[in-house]
């Protein structure tokens, strides 16, 4: 089967000025899937944008189906930044007579294009199609560090078989499935009052990262390390201030600022490791002068500026480029080793292995930052060092 049997072609004409393009803009710089699906093993293509319209299990949020083509009519009008974009446009997912339907299109178009060396950007429909994101990564047997921008966990405690696959409850589909290729899950930016406690337990006890929307308050580069360790990242518009994006029925009064969410998804576009990404539950039908249309637009190009400003500095090769730095805890207990990038000045945290856990490594390398290696400085153990460790276990 073909990936453009699962696509319906973009109509241009829906989305150009009168005028027509300026020769600066993304409408003249993309390419996009029109007549002609476009052959996508000639490496002419770094990011494959693609619109899902489906909004069935989109709870209280039905409309955002529509979503993919008001993006459109924004994200083309902007003009490309200092970089060469070369992305391709092709068009949208339709609902498929189930929602399984469409789970497999979409795990299938994104299995593939990651086969292909493309980055796809997801522009949903509800938030449940992260899990079908999630199913492209058991198709290609790749464990899965999962980041989601949302402020709520999408957890249900009660829904222990995890039969449901609605846009608050897709988690449980994510951490019950098997084969389970979930290595770690991180929330950025949650609400304490949207969330059950219960949850929260559940959060720690399976060692996961949640961080509320307060600790990103006064700097919101603290949520770059988080990002810089996703393999696939799904982002809620519903996170962000309903002032500064309204077209969400579940929008709320407090969130992320439309800058802050850009920064994000710049931080996103950045990271070495991502291979996709989802941007989800924006509704058209409550958007007030095509506002938050506009903020997708310019988060998704963010998005685009931080993928080509990428430092290919995952460490540790070539080792000249890095520095090394050690730290003991009080007790003697154990030397920690901490690398720093002499490119981007990033921090990362080496956790060894349990013994016998691993033939081929003997650490794994998480994205840290520079607190954690003076928390290590003084003899203490950073969270996130033991969090990763007995993820390991």
């Amino acid at each position: 089967m073909s990936l453009s049997d699962f696509f319906s072609p973009v109509s241009p004409d829906k989305f150009t000025p009168k005028q027509g393009f300026y020769t600066s803009q993304l409408g003249l710089k993309a390419g996009f899937f029109t007549d002609k699906f476009p052959d996508l093993e000639d490496k002419q293509y770094d990011i494959a944008i693609f619109g899902v319209q489906d909004d069935r299990a989109a709870v209280n949020n039905e409309g955002c189906a529509l979503a993919p083509d008001y993006f459109r009519s924004q994200f083309y009008g902007l003009n490309e930044g200092p970089f060469t974009s070369r992305i391709i446009d092709l068009g949208n997912i339709r609902a498929g007579a189930s929602i399984s339907d469409t789970y497999v299109a979409v795990k299938t178009v994104v299995a593939e294009l990651i086969k292909l060396d493309i980055l796809p950007v997801i522009i949903g429909g509800g938030q449940d199609l992260t899990y079908a994101q999630y199913l492209a990564y058991e198709h290609l047997e790749q464990k899965v560090d999962l980041v989601v921008v949302d402020s709520k966990f999408d957890l249900d405690e009660e829904d222990q078989e995890g039969l449901t696959a609605k846009s608050d409850t897709y988690l449980n589909k994510i951490l019950l499935h098997q084969p389970n290729y979930l290595f770690n899950f991180s929330n950025i930016g949650y609400q304490t009052y949207f969330v059950n406690q219960d949850s929260l337990k559940v959060m720690s006890k399976l060692y996961f990262d949640a961080h509320r929307l307060g600790e990103f308050a006064s700097d919101i580069t603290l949520t770059e390390p988080i990002i810089r360790n996703a393999s696939m990242i799904s982002f809620d518009i519903g996170a962000i201030r309903s002032s500064d994006a309204g077209a969400n029925a579940n929008a709320s009064p407090n969130g992320f600022y439309g800058e802050q969410a850009c920064a994000i998804s710049r931080y996103a576009g950045m990271s070495d490791k991502l291979t996709s990404i989802g941007f989800y539950e924006f509704n058209p039908a409550f958007d007030q002068n095509g506002q938050t249309a506009m903020l997708l637009a310019q988060m998704v190009w963010y998005f685009v500026d931080g993928y080509y400003n990428r430092k290919k500095d995952f460490p540790l090769s070539p080792k000249s480029q890095y520095l090394i730095y050690r730290a003991s805890l009080n007790d003697g207990s154990a030397e920690m080793l901490f690398v720093k990038s002499k490119k981007s000045d990033r921090w990362w945290m080496q956790v060894p292995y349990p013994a016998g856990i691993s033939k081929n490594e003997r650490y794994h390398l998480v994205p840290c930052r520079y607190d954690d290696y003076t928390t290590a400085v003084n003899g203490e153990m950073p969270d996130l060092w033991w969090r990763t460790f007995q993820k390991l276990l």
